[in-house]
């Protein structure tokens, strides 16, 4: 059994690839050729956007937006710590700090009431000026854009939505990566919407932006490539994932529909001996990670591993408790629910291809185990 099967994902495309891939060799034309453009044309419709900007990985995707609107030295930048290093890296990279906020117990996604206090606080302390967040749509689950744009209006806040885990998600009909200022993802291969390789975009309505960032991820630069006009990366997405992505984005939406059944298989089968995924209403997950609470965790992933079922930790530590993140500020009050998830949280296989046999084979290696009193 695969904790993610890219291998069904692959079998069911293998021709479409294979002709894509050879295409590309074929012509020759590796860097920025004619499928990057049609990939990016092709996204921008899905999600709903004007400009979609293809980069070299998700990590990048976060760092060049920050680059592009000068966020430095000074700043500081709002993001949850229950989430990968990548969210709170980019800022540090950038040379603004990070300020971790606590996650809301069931959707795991930033906490507004905190992110207000600690924006409040900062303010107060007046070290560092507040100029952006970072929410993360963790799992694969829309953060609260709603409120979160409201207070980002109020405190003249720029937004970049962390969409690495979320694209084929919704929340009131828009989709993950149209949210905020700029969206951001990752096409890492284990994500609902990944390449053979890193890869990674970004998603704006704004044409003036979009130009900003095409120009950061190419060396800065102006009309040519030997024209910089600001400091920048070398971030482009190659061809060949490009062409990849094409042919994945094509059946992104009928596994998106096979995730949601999946899901819900695992809900009903599971609410009752465990803390199950919460779904609010109006939101569709991604389900890049299905994740279950559960006190004796270890206890239930040992079990797991002894029935060859996989399963995954996610995080293990949160950021603000992290070597690297230790000394960054926290939002007063301190985060009880990044502290306390680590203890309890468990992801369960979860891709469009697991079959209601090794399902039900998870449900009742679970449910066996609680039964029994473990």
């Amino acid at each position: 059994m695969q904790f993610i099967d890219l291998g069904a994902q692959r079998e069911r495309i293998s021709g479409k690839l294979d002709a894509a891939i050879a295409k590309v060799v074929r012509e020759g034309k590796y860097i920025l050729g004619p499928e990057v453009a049609e990939f990016e044309k092709r996204l921008a419709e899905y999600i709903g956007v004007e400009h979609v900007v293809a980069c070299a990985n998700g990590t990048d995707a976060l760092l060049i937006p920050l680059m592009a609107k000068g966020i430095g030295p000074g700043d500081a930048v709002f993001c949850p710590s229950f989430t990968f290093a990548a969210t709170a890296e980019v800022v540090a990279l950038a040379g603004a700090e990070p300020v971790f906020v606590d996650v809301d117990p069931d959707t795991y996604n930033i906490d507004v009431k905190q992110l207000e206090a600690a924006i409040a606080a900062v303010r107060a302390e007046g070290r560092l000026k507040p100029k952006a967040i970072i929410p993360v749509d963790l799992f694969g689950l829309a953060a609260d854009y709603t409120s979160l744009s409201a207070v980002a209006a109020r405190e003249n806040l720029f937004v970049i939505e962390d969409a690495a885990q979320s694209i084929g998600g919704k929340r009131d009909n828009a989709m993950c990566g149209a949210f905020g200022d700029v969206g951001a993802t990752s096409f890492y291969p284990a994500k609902p919407l990944g390449c053979y390789g890193d890869g990674g975009a970004m998603f704006t309505n704004d044409a003036a932006f979009a130009d900003l960032l095409r120009s950061v991820l190419f060396h800065g630069k102006g009309e040519t490539q030997y024209d910089n006009v600001r400091i920048g990366l070398n971030s482009r997405l190659d061809t060949i994932q490009a062409a990849i992505l094409i042919e994945k984005l094509a059946i992104l939406e009928d596994e998106m529909e096979a995730r949601q059944v999946i899901a819900r298989r695992y809900a009903n089968g599971l609410k009752d001996v465990v803390k199950v995924a919460l779904m609010p209403e109006g939101s569709r997950s991604a389900w890049a990670q299905y994740a279950i609470e559960t006190e004796n965790r270890d206890g239930l992933k040992a079990h797991l591993q002894a029935n060859g079922i996989p399963s995954v930790i996610y995080y293990v530590k949160p950021l603000h408790l992290q070597e690297a993140y230790a000394h960054y500020m926290r939002a007063p009050g301190g985060l009880p629910v990044s502290e306390t998830l680590p203890k309890n949280i468990l992801c369960l296989p979860m891709h469009p291809y697991l079959s209601n046999d090794d399902q039900d084979r998870i449900i009742g290696t679970i449910r066996g185990f609680h039964e029994k009193g473990a």
